[in-house]
């Protein structure tokens, strides 16, 4: 996909010792980032709501308030409600685009 008309944040968000990093880029009015993740486990609070959306990678995702774990593949998407959190695990990377409503 290609975006036309973006704002492009250029300095980086950078977590977890640098195994997490992201750029902020707002596209017709809506506010998203474009991010990749190293191997390992992270968790991430949310205050807006946000579709997590796989570009290539794949990861393991537990929602606030559940126990199960769910696997997502490149193409694949999920809903992380506002206000919650959830776990990650990411085996190999994991490079996506995040989708705040």
């Amino acid at each position: 996909m290609t975006y036309q008309n973006a704002t492009i944040t250029k300095k980086a968000n950078v977590y977890f010792d640098g195994k997490v990093s992201s750029r902020n880029i707002i596209t017709d009015g809506e506010s998203k980032t474009l991010g990749f993740m190293l191997a390992g486990s992270y968790h991430f609070n949310t205050q807006a709501a946000e579709i997590m959306e796989v570009l290539a990678g794949s990861c393991e995702i537990c929602l606030q308030g559940s126990t199960t774990w769910d696997t997502y593949i490149e193409g694949q998407s999920f809903n992380v409600p506002a206000n919650s959190s959830f776990d990650i695990k990411i085996t190999e990377y994991l490079d996506y685009i995040c989708h705040f409503a």
